[in-house]
């Protein structure tokens, strides 16, 4: 079969020239040529000859006439190329899979081999295989002409780092005629961008035709090797410059229109020259409709995929990517972000004008057009399924079964400016006036929020251009403000945005309620609010040291299980470390069966702290403390279990006894930190500093519990809650609540001395290492003054008589061994206390009164007749017996034990819960 090659005939150019640099008159040099053959500037030697050699260093000023290369009737195969486009269109339809592999899939050979088997083994009937310049590429291209523009010598020899790294991806890759074909075109596409560069560098100025031209050479090299790696499997292949095919028209905004029916055409008429199965692409580059070099802009491969997606309308464009798919949020901010199986256009289009690396908007519209799917897929985990991006079907079971929303974006260096007055109300055309004004400094606007009043209109505007933006303001409306028609042009800086998008929130009451509540329970302000009639997104301003924890926050009560909360453990002592022990044995089922996630992110005692950003393996805590453990700080303990983590819900729970720890309560609620404690020292502590925190716990959305400081495991303080709660009325509170001294008196009968029974408890454990300390009956005063203060009195513990029953000799013994040993020289006092009771039937009770009526409360020795309840208790159970309007003649009853590591923990955990539900656990 005869094969003629083309012939050319140089004939003056009727259309417009390409431009390079600044020159006036312009030297230009025009290429059209048959869509069969590489583009390529011809000329450019002489034409650097012309400007820069021999010449000092000055222009010499020079006119080209305008020629361009036209191809004459050729045969191909016996096929006249004039007619070729009648005879062979390109096939269109399902049988076709678009992919795209951007610049990290294509970053070296290896990665180029794998991308070339991922294209083999697609069963598709027929491929287009887009691909972006190899890895950092395109950047190196822009900054050879940034070198070149500012006089830098460097741009040769990084020019030459550029030929280096396709040369060895070449050898690496191909053999034989391949490689020397390949490296043939390498080094004549280099020699041409040499010459172009040296025009720059004398300009000094490079036109956005030359920098597009320039840019677009690492698209070619990468679609030329894996074209080239797939042919040497013994496939058909065949790999188009898309500037011959891609037809688009320049915007003012910096962008491109596509033209669709031009680009059809050059399809049609490239394929009828190259007809193949397998075609490989190049991204990211195209022409004007004067055949000028240019380029796609942002994301272009993506859009150069779409486009052609469109044009074939294949079955599918799969986007190759190094990440699993899209993110319900910013998985570097949000480390339970998940992969969305589905999105629509819509939604992909919401979350990627809100910042979400998902595709541009503009990737979408060709798309939209014909219903083709857009995967999302990971190039290096093929495993992975992906996002699938497409307009679901009504019933679609998917999107009925997963939360409304499906993802949250954050913008972030945002500046809101509000313009407000009275005299914009019901005034024509103000609006306008505003944006009018916004448009002639050509600011963005991110978002716009009115009032319906017309009083107000607030819009996002990036921080960089709030300045100018409100200079324009403020000079348009100087009258109006002058006259106080308008009140007032207010900026306010440091904003970010945060979107919720997804398209079933139209459909679903209450996600905008449950958005705004987990703002609030985050103790997150909110600035402005804007939400679509459709509905696809919410959008609310917030401060931008906000801007991470919100988004946590809304995606954690969206996306996480209904409750994850962030633990901190102060004090692993005997009560903190049975706690974890439950913790760790619970944790599972409650997430399983109650959707409470409990992550214990930080342990400390008063010298170690463990931290971790995940979550303790409580299997492993004590192990992990001792060998991981560092240098105990409070502060920063705080810091790294409530600012730097990925849970917007945040509780520290206080097992010591200190005073110290429990100062802290009021300022980790003010921050938003929920508390939990048995720790008595705050609530018993200077009535006004407990006051200003249950004033600061009223008006907060943080919470403060502390169920195990009166009674350890038993409902003490919410049984008396719920008595007020109800309008019930307290008139007495009575009761044993100390485990050590229930267990002391239930034991101190017959001919037992008190210090042999006091040995007993402390060798046992019941008491603290210093049996004085609950002797003395300051933790019972403590407890007193706890159920004092929920009932409205307002005590202080100076304000109660406290029976001691430390002899008063022994109080300065410098021991508890001491104390211990001189305790027995004492007892014949309480002996004969006991007698007496005896003898009247009675026995001896520790107990502390709150007596409401007369607003008082003692600690005392107290003698209750055998067949009251009092009297018949048992180890260390505790009582407490509430006598209100409601339970006058039979005082209600809350009987257990009192103490112990494990009933005390377990009122801790049972905190823990019902904070869960206070945050929206199921209860």
């Amino acid at each position: 079969m005869a094969t003629t090659q083309p012939s050319f005939a140089v004939s003056p150019a009727s259309s417009n020239p390409i431009r390079f640099g600044c020159f006036a008159p312009q030297c230009f040099v025009r290429v059209s040529k048959p869509p069969c053959y590489r583009r390529r500037l011809v000329s450019t030697t002489s034409f650097q000859r012309k400007i820069g050699g021999g010449c000092g260093g000055g222009l010499i000023r020079c006119e080209l006439p305008d020629f361009h290369l036209s191809a004459t009737a050729t045969t191909v195969a016996g096929v006249s190329t004039e007619n070729a486009v009648d005879r062979v269109q390109i096939p269109k339809g399902e049988m076709w899979s678009v992919h795209k592999f951007g610049g990290t899939c294509v970053g070296n050979s290896q990665r180029i081999r794998n991308v070339a088997e991922v294209i083999i083994n697609d069963n598709s009937e027929r491929k287009l295989v887009v691909v972006s310049a190899m890895s950092k590429v395109t950047d190196m291209m822009y900054d050879l002409i940034r070198k070149a523009q500012s006089r830098d010598d460097s741009y040769l020899s990084a020019l030459e780092a550029v030929l280096e790294k396709h040369r060895l991806t070449a050898r690496d890759l191909l053999d034989g005629d391949d490689l020397a074909s390949f490296l043939s075109h390498l080094h004549d596409d280099i020699s041409n961008l040499k010459a172009m560069l040296r025009a720059i560098y004398i300009a000094g100025h490079a036109s956005e035709s030359f920098s597009d031209f320039v840019a677009g050479h690492g698209e070619l090299w990468s679609a030329q090797m894996l074209s080239y790696v797939v042919r040497k499997t013994g496939l058909e292949c065949k790999w188009m410059d898309t500037r011959d095919v891609l037809i688009v028209n320049p915007t003012s905004s910096n962008q491109v229109d596509p033209d669709f029916g031009e680009s059809e055409k050059r399809l049609d008429k490239w394929f009828s020259l190259n007809p193949s199965k397998i075609i490989i692409a190049t991204g990211f580059i195209a022409s004007t409709p004067q055949n000028i070099p240019t380029t796609l802009k942002r994301d272009g491969s993506d859009f150069s995929a779409a486009i052609i997606g469109a044009l074939l309308r294949a079955r599918q464009v799969t986007i190759w990517t190094d990440v699993d798919g899209v993110y319900s949020a910013d998985p570097r901010k949000v480390n339970e972000a998940v992969i969305l199986k589905t999105l629509s256009y819509q939604e992909a289009w919401e979350m990627s004008y809100f910042g979400a690396n998902v595709l541009h908007p503009r990737t979408i519209i060709p798309v939209m057009r014909y219903n083709i799917p857009i995967v999302i897929r990971n190039i290096f985990n093929l495993s992975a399924p992906g996002t699938i991006i497409c307009q679901p079907p009504e019933d679609d079971c998917d999107l009925k079964l997963t939360t409304p929303v499906k993802g949250f974006a954050t913008i972030d260096n945002l500046a809101l400016i509000n313009v407000e007055g009275t005299g914009m109300a019901g005034v024509p055309g103000t609006a306008s006036d505003i944006f009018g004004a916004v448009k002639d400094v050509g600011a963005n606007v991110i978002m716009i929020s009115q009032a319906s009043s017309e009083h107000s209109i607030c819009f996002a505007v990036p921080e960089k251009e709030v300045n100018a933006v409100s200079e324009a303001l403020r000079s348009r409306f100087s009258e109006a403000l002058k006259a106080g028609r308008l009140s007032q042009i207010e900026v306010i800086p440091n904003c970010s945005i945060l979107a919720a998008v997804g398209q079933k929130m139209a459909s679903t009451p209450g996600v905008s309620c449950t958005l705004f509540s987990a703002l609030a329970k985050a103790n997150i302000n909110v600035r402005a609010i804007s939400q679509g009639c459709s509905e696809y997104n919410v959008t609310v301003v917030i401060k931008r040291e906000d801007s991470v924890k919100a988004l946590r926050a809304v995606h954690s009560r969206f996306f996480l299980s209904r409750t994850t909360l962030a633990v901190g453990i102060i004090g692993p002592g005997l009560i903190g470390a049975t706690l974890l022990d439950q913790l760790r044995d619970q944790a599972g089922v409650l997430k399983e069966e109650f959707n409470i996630d409990l992550r214990v992110l930080g342990i400390t005692s008063s010298k170690t702290m463990l931290l971790s950003e995940i979550g303790i393996d409580l299997s492993r805590w004590r192990e992990l403390l001792n060998e991981k453990g560092t240098e105990a700080n409070l502060d920063k303990f705080t810091q790294q279990v409530h600012g730097n983590h990925f849970i917007p819900n945040t509780v520290l729970v206080d097992c010591t006894a200190d005073s110290g720890i429990a100062s802290n309560y009021y300022g980790w609620l003010r921050k938003g930190i929920h508390v939990i404690t048995p720790n008595k020292k705050a609530n018993s502590g200077p009535l006004d500093q407990y006051l200003k925190l249950r004033d600061l716990q009223r008006k907060s959305y943080t919470h403060y519990f502390y169920e195990a400081t009166v009674g350890a495991g038993l409902p003490i303080i919410s049984t008396l809650r719920g008595l007020l709660e109800t309008g019930d009325k307290i008139l007495r509170i009575e009761g044993i609540c100390s485990g050590t001294l229930s267990y002391l008196f239930n034991n101190f009968v017959g001919d037992r001395s008190f210090s042999e029974v006091v040995a007993e408890a402390k060798k046992a454990g019941f008491t603290e290492p210093d049996p004085r300390d609950d002797l003395s009956g300051t933790d019972v005063a403590r407890k007193v003054i706890i159920l004092a203060r929920e009932s409205g009195l307002k005590l202080d513990l100076s304000d109660l008589p406290v029976r001691s029953l430390v002899p008063e000799p022994l109080k300065g013994c410098a021991s508890a061994e001491e104390f211990m040993e001189k305790l027995p020289q004492y007892d014949g006092d309480l002996a004969k206390e006991r007698l007496e009771a005896e003898n009247s039937g009675e026995v001896l009770r520790y107990v502390g009164v709150v007596d409401a009526v007369n607003q008082k409360g003692t600690v005392e020795l107290r003698r209750y007749k055998k067949d009251h309840p009092f009297a018949q208790m048992a180890g260390s159970d505790n009582i407490i017996a509430f006598t209100t309007t409601r339970y006058k003649d039979h005082p209600l009853i809350v009987r257990g034990p009192g103490a112990g590591a494990q009933v005390t923990a377990g009122g801790i955990f049972s905190d823990m819960l019902r904070l869960a539900s206070y945050l929206g656990a199921p209860s």
